[in-house]
């Protein structure tokens, strides 16, 4: 059983990530804890006593600047050791750490600076060729004539901002500078405001960016995501002293919950690189080809199902990689610790076996609210966050169905796409389609397909695959139109998911049609 003094030097059993970052610390040292093998910029390695040192230099500058709990930080770096600095100064101090994407572009930028209400932002100062500071003076010009005294009516709550290198307008200020303001602050006072950080504080708040919805502020308190940290831990399994690639953006929960703070927590090397995974073939969330579901075969369990922001990762996996004529997502066998499931109706009631319903999700681990939105927009009156995700209730097993925005409406009757897609995918030629609804003043929505033809430059036969497509499904089930399009083609988002809102958009181009 641990004891409270446990918690500042075991990293299995911290409950705030000022204890995690000092634990790891005294447990692992100068081990190495993130390493960058750069593309456009030097490769870096910190080890786990530079995480502690290097964040707690920013705390002392951030403390000194009148940052304390509660207070908005927001960030905008890559993987790397960067990153783990920065998210690690803000939350140690009780300030909320606010990761921004590094691919979000300027008119996205100023959206969520005015949303998240940071007071400060630090950002990398380039990172795969792009300067953040010229970015962020693209969507806000006048920071380009501005002191450093802002006031931003684009973004009323933005105090200061902080980068490296030479050529910074004189409203950035320099992150060294940030941290020669923190020598005022002593060791022992920090370390006096980290005891006063709780589990019930909130740490970390992420901005989305799904498939289908604007980006929305999911906000975790410290006890939550130490709970998580702790329990994928135990499921991913990471050994110390190893080495493991973070493939997913570490300002999503992907990179954040299933690479870095795991590894952190036990002592393995998370390796950074400064492009993560995007391959459409093994898109999250999509109806995959036979083949290419071969390859995630070969994979370890657990063979994870759905998870999302809100449940910091995934909350259910299944004993096989897919159930037979499930090709989307694995079959829910099994839930996380924590979580309360129910698959329920429009009147938030239970279903009963072989009934389709709305996934809803409730307990510790799940986001405590979303930043500016009431409580029952998204959460039921007994605690319940509707996920949108549609799901079939099978005996003891559960199998996603889609997204509840995904159904399309065609002549009176639901379509969910996964079943068109996977009747395609079993024809000759076709290796991934991509089923979508635009809209029709007769039937309601016309269900159109997007193609991606099993080998290169051969022109599919559409006339055809209708023709067998009739033969195995509904009518009203069978698109109406068709667009053939390549593998790079597919709009992919940085979470290595389709763009189902931009699918949309290419096919409604390529036929002339409004895609709303």
């Amino acid at each position: 059983m641990s004891t409270d003094s446990d918690v500042w030097t075991d990293p299995r059993a911290a409950k705030t990530f000022p204890q995690l970052i000092r634990a790891a610390a005294a447990a692992y040292g100068d081990d190495p804890a993130v390493t960058l093998t750069g593309e456009t910029i030097p490769d870096e390695t910190a080890s786990f006593n530079d995480l502690d040192r290097q964040s707690a230099g920013i705390a002392r500058g951030l403390i000194a600047r009148g940052i304390g709990k509660g207070a908005r930080v927001g960030f905008i770096y890559g993987n790397g050791p960067g990153f783990a600095i920065m998210l690690a100064a803000a939350a140690r101090i009780g300030a909320i750490a606010i990761p921004i994407s590094t691919m979000i572009r300027a008119n996205e930028l100023v959206r969520v600076l005015r949303q998240s209400d940071v007071s400060g932002l630090i950002v990398q100062r380039k990172f795969l060729n792009t300067d953040y500071v010229e970015r962020l003076c693209d969507a806000l010009p006048e920071l380009r004539e501005s002191g450093p005294a802002l006031r931003l009516t684009k973004a009323p709550y933005l105090r200061w901002l902080a980068s490296t290198g030479e050529g910074l307008p004189a409203s950035f200020g320099q992150v060294d500078a940030l941290t020669a303001e923190g020598t005022s602050v002593s060791e022992d006072f920090l370390r006096e405001i980290e005891s006063e950080v709780h589990p019930t504080d909130q740490m970390v708040e992420i901005y989305t960016s799904g498939s289908m919805a604007l980006p929305k502020g999911v906000k975790h308190n410290h006890g939550p995501a130490l709970f998580r940290t702790h329990y994928l831990r135990g499921m991913i399994g990471p050994e110390r002293g190893k080495e493991y690639s973070a493939f997913l953006p570490m300002f999503w929960v992907g990179g954040l919950m299933m690479s870095l703070l795991p590894n952190w927590e036990v002592g393995a090397v998370t390796t950074c690189t400064e492009r993560t995974m995007s391959n459409s073939r093994i898109a999250m969330g999509s109806t995959l080809a036979e083949d290419d579901l071969a390859m995630l075969k070969h994979q370890k369990p657990p063979f994870w199902g759905l998870g999302m922001s809100e449940t910091l990762g995934p909350y259910s996996y299944g004993d096989e990689v897919r159930a037979p004529g499930r090709p989307v997502c694995a079959p829910m066998d099994h839930f996380a610790d924590g979580y309360d499931i129910r698959i329920a109706d429009e009147n938030d009631q239970e279903v009963g076996d072989g009934n389709i319903g709305e996934m809803q999700v409730r307990g510790y681990p799940l986001a405590s609210s979303l930043h500016k939105v009431e409580q029952s927009v998204y959460y039921t009156a007994d605690g319940y966050y509707h996920t949108g995700d549609m799901c079939l209730r099978d005996g003891n097993r559960v199998h996603f169905i889609g997204r509840n925005g995904d159904m399309i409406k065609t002549a009176g009757s639901n379509v969910a796409p996964a079943e068109v897609e996977m009747e395609m995918q079993a024809l000759d030629g076709v290796h991934n389609a991509y089923v979508v609804g635009l809209p029709d003043p007769e039937r309601g929505q016309l269900l159109v397909a997007a193609v991606v033809p099993r080998e290169e430059g051969v022109e599919l036969d559409f006339a055809e695959i209708e023709g067998k497509l009739r033969k195995q499904l509904s009518s009203y089930k069978v698109p109406r139109a068709y667009v053939q399009i390549t593998r790079e083609e597919v709009p992919l988002l940085h979470s290595n998911k389709v763009s189902r809102r931009d699918v949309t958009a290419l096919v409604a181009q390529r036929l002339g049609r409004p895609a709303a």
